[in-house]
């Protein structure tokens, strides 16, 4: 069977519980381009018996590190994926509509495992955008975390979605957001942010409400209820941490 002329790229670190899961899902896409910064596990081995080219980059970044893949990649069709990330084949159906179509990239739904269940569709899911034209996306290589590039052209959407598996247990979506809201605080900081007092005290309960009520994750019960209390703290965290960031600046002075 003709593959699909797209090329799937994937920045990995020590991924081997999930590598093999993302490019088992790519397997209709005729390139797969894996940028490693120095797995220590069986990452790149892995990677390798799927037939990808894996290239090492030292790590420079979040988006630099996707830019830098993404210059790697020899169709002008790209779609990137996380490690812990799976496409799904309903996606896949749409990505082979998109790039037939004059679009020039393509939003997509992103299906969260938590506490070991999908969350149910009637929640408002995620979305993303994975698939695009090389020459039509520059990535935001200022932004240190929650990196997505710059889109010139028409959008198509999806109605599908692919899964993601890295937000499964609760500790490991706690180290997740500790360390993007340090990412995000220190951005912030140096694109002249300042901190807001008023934000500071309403952001937990008015990201609670919006992603408990709003996005109806109230529908998925206890589960609901414990992901939108830790996406409510991820939120109070990036404008905590930024007070930090700023109280420390005046201390020096």
């Amino acid at each position: 069977m003709k593959k699909i002329p797209v090329s799937v790229f994937i920045i990995t670190l020590n991924e081997e519980p999930h590598i093999a899961r993302a490019l088992e899902s790519c397997g209709a896409f005729d390139e797969l381009i894996v940028v490693d910064s120095g797995s220590t596990d069986n990452t790149v081995q892995i990677a390798t018996s799927y037939g990808a080219k894996v290239i090492h980059n030292p790590w420079p970044g979040f988006a630099k590190q996707k830019q830098f893949a993404m210059q790697h990649c020899r169709n002008s069709w790209v779609l990137n994926l996380d490690a812990d990330e799976e496409l799904t084949e309903a996606l896949i159906i749409d990505i082979k509509v998109a790039i037939t179509t004059d679009c020039d990239y393509m939003r997509c739904y992103r299906n969260d495992l938590f506490m070991n269940s999908f969350f149910p569709n009637i929640i408002h899911k995620p979305n993303n955008h994975r698939l695009f034209k090389r020459e039509s996306a520059t990535y935001r290589v200022d932004d240190l975390v929650h990196e997505g590039p710059d889109f010139t052209g028409k959008e198509f959407f999806s109605k599908n979605y692919f899964n993601h598996y890295g937000y499964n247990e609760i500790k490991t979506l706690e180290d997740k957001y500790n360390y993007y809201s340090s990412l995000k605080a220190r951005e912030r900081f140096s694109k002249g942010k300042k901190p807001s007092f008023i934000k500071l005290i309403t952001i937990y309960p008015l990201t609670f409400i919006k992603v408990f009520v709003l996005q109806r994750y109230v529908l998925a019960g206890l589960r609901g209820f414990i992901f939108s209390k830790l996406q409510a703290n991820y939120a109070y965290l990036k404008q905590a941490k930024l007070f930090e960031h700023y109280q420390s600046n005046i201390n020096k002075k």
